[in-house]
């Protein structure tokens, strides 16, 4: 399989720098225009292509990842409507809200193997959340093929387009806001009396060790609340301050705010 990025830059980058890891994805090429990032990658990983012309850079690939910030994917797709082959290419737009109609309707061409997929940038480490939506024309086949590019990400799941916006916010910006959690963590570590490196390492492995046990017993977060919560105890008095300070509306008021 040929596969071809387009932009190297946080996201793109995070994408190609798992696949390049991975060494699953045999034939990798990237375009940028940024000829620094380019041989900082090939020096990285020097069995990438690199260029900066994204017209050579499609040209024979199998699937066409393009990476771009939103407002720069109708410049980027009119660089390349005429050379696509839309029989046979499959095309994905990992940028936010592009979805697979405005690939068609930018493109100009309605029958184009068009997926809307949203990762995050733990896919350099293997540990994305992707949601995928597959175009009207597309083919269970390319779904497959698309999925199973980024697996090798990290995890992902397939959905309608219009929930790949809220799994954006929960997964994509999410991840920004649990990183609000953790400094929030190591500022009262802090204050406690520990040194922020050591309230980082606490806090992360606390946030890694509620992660695993919950993907290892398969249990609802209550149940495991439920373990470490004795009655009278201290942990109860902190969850109690965590609902009169509103945790739980504040959690779910930040995926929703960038719905709006």
């Amino acid at each position: 399989m040929k596969l071809t990025v387009i932009g190297a830059g946080n996201m793109g980058g995070a994408l190609i720098h798992g696949w390049a890891k991975s060494g699953k994805v045999e034939n990798i090429t990237i375009s940028d225009k940024n000829d620094a990032l380019l041989a900082d990658f090939k020096q990285k990983y020097p069995a990438l292509n690199t260029t900066t012309d994204n017209v050579e850079a499609v040209k024979g690939a199998d699937i066409v990842v393009v990476v771009v910030k939103p407002w720069l994917m109708p410049i980027v797709l009119g660089e390349l409507k005429d050379v696509l082959d839309y029989e046979k290419q499959i095309i994905v737009s990992d940028a936010a809200n592009f979805t697979t109609d405005k690939l068609a309707e930018t493109l100009g061409h309605e029958d184009g193997q068009y997926f809307y997929v949203i990762p995050n940038i733990a896919a350099e480490y293997a540990a994305s959340m992707s949601f995928i939506a597959k175009g009207k024309a597309a083919t269970d086949e390319n779904l497959a093929k698309v999925k199973a590019l980024y697996d090798i990400d990290g995890d992902s799941l397939v959905v309608t387009e219009n929930l790949v916006g809220p799994g954006m916010m929960m997964a994509s910006c999410g991840i920004a806001y649990v990183m609000r959690y953790i400094r929030a963590q190591m500022e009262g570590g802090v204050e406690m009396g520990f040194y922020p490196h050591q309230a980082k390492m606490i806090a992360l492995q606390t946030m890694q060790g509620a992660v695993s046990l919950l993907k290892e017993t398969g249990w609802h977060p209550e149940e495991a609340i439920d373990k470490v919560t004795t009655p009278g105890g201290v942990t109860i008095k902190g969850l109690n301050e965590l609902d009169h300070a509103g945790f739980n509306s504040a959690v779910i008021r930040s995926l929703k705010a960038g719905l709006k």
